[in-house]
């Protein structure tokens, strides 16, 4: 999106516009966790195969089976382009199968940048 400040990255080693970045947070079965973890370490060995990726993290949250995924793009034509890769996709979907449910996406913004 237009109009946004740029961000470090350590990826990309210059300012890169920070176009569409967000946080999903979600929960997942009990009986799925490892396997889920497993999945979640293979996308983040995965991710360095994508150019418009600046940035891509799961993290454990607080609550009980409770995790996130931090996700960062060049654009929203990059992250739908990781969505659909060969060697993601599968993985993908076998994540959200581990899922209790969906996933809440919270877009992020820089501290001087417009929001949507």
């Amino acid at each position: 999106m237009a109009g946004r400040a740029p961000i470090r990255s350590t990826r990309c080693g210059r300012n890169c516009t920070m176009a569409y970045s967000f946080l999903s947070r979600f929960q997942v079965l009990p009986e799925k966790e490892s396997e889920f973890v497993s999945l979640a370490r293979q996308m983040e060995g995965l991710v360095d195969r994508e150019p418009g990726t600046l940035a891509f993290q799961f993290f454990r949250l607080a609550g009980e089976g409770m995790f996130a995924v931090f996700e960062s793009f060049i654009d929203e034509a990059a992250d739908k382009a990781h969505m659909e890769t060969a060697h993601g996709k599968p993985l993908i979907e076998k994540m959200i199968g581990c899922m209790a449910g969906g996933y809440e996406r919270e877009m992020l913004y820089d501290l001087e940048g417009e929001t949507v």
